[in-house]
Order: structure tokens, then sequence, then C-alpha cells
């Protein structure tokens, strides 16, 4: 009991305007009066204050006349943006003016305490947002909701704090995936750095006959029903289906290194979701091997919405880590759990001589029995210290040199997988999405599986 009425008599806060109050009715003091009356009129002058301030704090709701309730997403994909929503709800039969604080998480894009103040009607209600943004992926819980509703005269408030069991889950976001499945229903793919491939050569499958029109290819003729129908027809071709795509993701420490907002590692993520959506609509079979120097996840090669379901899954419970990938456990891996010829697309980089060496071995390897694409991630960074500065000094010149070495480096190693029979795609983290399914687009066209 007493506790309770310690936290209650606690929870109400003086304001300034209170001990502005005051420090006016010690003037009274100051007053060029007798000394009784002068006491009288300052014990007066702090009584009415006194009371004024008792007045004011008896005018504020009582716990249970001002409730807030939080609304928030479940998920919220990395990069993407949401709003918090609240609802004050008031059964005092006055107006209130009530200040709103929390603190957002940094995972949710929090950068420090967020303040609104409203105005609750008498018996009414008043809805806010607060904008989000994942950040970081992994579960995220939302921190206390603390109101201060302001007395009548500002001389007294009351702090009331809710402490809601909110969760927001930052998972791998869908909305590039979104963005090229509506390109490609308004056929603006190009829009996203995706070309159109002109689709020929041996993996070509027929699919039915039509009228031949201005500008088809006439070795597409076919001669014998344009006979029997007298006019020229024209077979159509389709890629064939249900070919098997492997994604090989780095999660090592050189995918930890940051472009621009977001790590390396982000960005493969997402376009790993981009491709198996592609793969998956071209009804392949898609896979999924993540590594460092374990394997931390492992989705065997499947088609249709189970398999984006099981792929984003694995993907947003791992993380790169700073550790060094371990190449050898993780296509000896591949090659135990995938026996049939397949394409293997590796997410990585090279940049020190021994982990190239390990790379251009092992992709080698796979290349033997695999179609293997290695998608080197370009760091811009490097790129731009390997560049002459204009005026620079000593310590400028060597760390241009330094970063010309790995440069060096880096582009043998990309060499030698390419003599091997590697397929090299290196693109920045930003346009790695477009050009990954560039590449995909024309394997499949030019039916190298």
């Amino acid at each position: 009991m007493i506790r309770r009425l310690a936290s209650l008599l606690f929870s109400y806060a003086p304001t300034p305007r209170l001990a502005l109050w005051f420090s006016a009715a010690a003037l009274a003091w100051l007053l060029p009066l007798p000394a009784p009356w002068s006491i009288a009129v300052a014990v007066a002058a702090i009584g009415f204050v006194l009371g004024a301030a008792l007045w004011d704090a008896l005018q504020l709701p009582s716990g249970e006349a001002l409730v807030v309730t939080r609304t928030a997403p479940l998920q919220l994909g990395s990069g993407d943006d949401a709003l918090l929503e609240y609802e004050l709800a008031s059964s005092w039969p006055r107006a209130l003016r009530v200040q709103l604080a929390e603190r957002v998480p940094a995972s949710l894009g929090g950068a420090g305490p967020r303040m609104q103040v409203l105005l609750v009607p008498a018996l009414g209600r008043v809805t806010c947002t607060t904008p989000i943004r994942g950040v970081l992926r992994g579960p995220a819980s939302l921190g206390p909701i603390a109101m201060r509703v302001h007395g009548a005269l500002g001389l007294v408030d009351v702090i009331r704090t809710v402490t809601p069991d909110d969760q927001v889950a930052v998972v791998p976001s869908l909305s590039q995936v979104r963005r090229f499945r509506l390109l490609a229903v308004q056929h603006r793919l190009r829009d996203a750095g995706v070309r159109q491939i002109r689709r020929r050569g041996g993996g070509m499958t027929f699919d039915a006959l039509r009228a031949y029109v201005p500008g088809d290819d006439p070795r597409h003729i076919d001669w014998k029903a344009s006979g029997r129908r007298g006019s020229a027809q024209v077979r159509e071709y389709t890629v064939e289906q249900g070919q098997t795509v492997i994604i090989a993701l780095d999660a090592g420490r050189l995918m930890t290194q940051m472009a621009g907002d977001r790590s390396r590692f982000e960005y493969a993520i997402n376009s790993c979701l981009v491709l198996a959506d592609v793969a998956l609509q071209g009804r392949d079979k898609i896979g999924l091997l993540v590594f460092d120097d374990q394997i931390r996840g492992w989705v065997p090669p499947s088609t249709g919405t189970a398999a984006m379901r099981a792929i984003r899954r694995t993907l947003a419970g791992c993380d790169a880590r700073l550790v060094e990938p371990d190449y050898a456990l993780a296509f000896r891996t591949l090659a135990q759990r995938q026996r049939s010829r397949a394409l293997v697309i590796c997410l990585s980089d090279v940049i020190d001589v021994r982990a190239s060496r390990a790379v251009v071995t092992q992709t080698h390897h796979a290349a033997l029995r695999h179609v293997t694409l290695f998608l080197a991630l370009r760091n811009d960074a490097l790129v731009a210290a390997a560049q002459p500065a204009a005026r620079g000094d000593e310590l400028d010149a060597w760390r241009g040199a330094a970063a010309e070495s790995l440069l060096d480096a880096r582009a043998d190693a990309l060499q030698r997988m390419r003599r091997s029979g590697v397929q090299v795609l290196d693109v920045p983290p930003q346009a790695m999405s477009a050009a990954l399914v560039n590449r995909y687009l024309s394997i499949k066209a030019r039916g190298e599986l």
C-alpha cells in the first residue's frame, strides 16, 4: 500500500511554471509593509500557489482514464519503411494535452527518444504515427511508452508509463522482388537494368506454331506446316524449364564490409531473393547454401512458394561474421548434396592471395561438373583509394599503392577463374541484382545447362 501510494505521488511532476509562480509568491517578502503584514501576504501567496497546484493535479486523469495502444507490424523487411500507430483513448470529461514519448531501438532506425504532443478531446480518442525502418535483421523489442499529461494550469504534470510486449522481426526484404515482378508485368525490366535476351540455341524447345509476321527469323519458318496451311508458319520456342540453380552465399569477413548504408551481405541477400523469385517463376528448382568457416544454412533445390519461404527463412537467420570462409568445405558439401548438373552461383569476393587461391581451386573443380558463375562484389572504396589523388601526402601515396596491389591480385584471380571455365561477374553491390538476373537469363537462353 505504501509503495503504491509512493509511486502514485512520484508520478506527479512539477513544471517550470510552478517554480515561476513560487518565485513570484516569494517576492511578497520584499513588499514595503510591516513585518506581520508582509509575512501574512507571503504565506497567503504561497498558499494560493499550493492550492492552484493541488487543484491542477486533481484535474489530471487517473491511470485508467487514459489508455494508449500501439500497433506494430509483425515483420519488416530490411531497408523497408513502416509506421508505428498509436491510439490514445480518453474517458476523462476534460480535454487533455499529452506528450507521447518512446525510444525506438537502433535496429528499427531509432536515434534517440521520439516525442509528439497530442490534444486528446474529452471522452474521445486520437491517433498518431511514427516512422520506423528495418536496419538490422533479427527480432527488435519496442520500448515502453511514456505519457506526460499536462495540467490545465500548466503547474503539475502526471507521467504514466506503459510497457506493451511488442516486437518487430526485421527479415530479408521482398520489396526488390516485388519491384522486379511489377516491372516484368509492365514490360519495363529495362528500367531495373535487365536486358531482353534473344533466345536461340540448343536449349530451346518447341512450343507452338503461329503466322509469320515481318521481322521473324526466317530460320524458324516451318515449311511443311506452311505448305499445309497455305501461309507462312513460324515455330515458337521456349526455354527449357525444370533445371536446377544453386546459390552459394559467402557469409565471411569480406561480406561484412559496408557499401553505403548497408553491408555487402545485405545486398547479397536481396539479390538471392530476386534471383530465386525469377528462377521459380521460370519453373526452375532453386537451392541455397550459406557458408563461412562452417555451413550456416542449406535449402535443397525445390520449386514453388515453399522453396521461396525456406530460402527467406534461412537467410533471415544468417549474418556475416568476421571469419575466413572455408571454400573447400562449401564446395565439398555442394558436391555431396548436388550430384546432377546444375547452375552454381557463388556470391563472394577475392582480395588476398591465399583466399583467392582457394576460390580459384574450388570453383575450377565445380566447373568440371556444373555451370559455375562467380559473382565478385566490387569494393568501390578500394577502387577509389587506388586512384591517384591530385593532392596527397606520403601516407595517401602508400595507401594508393597498397590498394592498387590488392586490385591487381584480385583481377589476376578473376582472370584465372575465367581461364578455368568459370563465368565471372564483377559488379558493385548496388548493381548486382540486375546483373545476376541478366546472366541467369543469358545462360538459360543459350541452353548451357
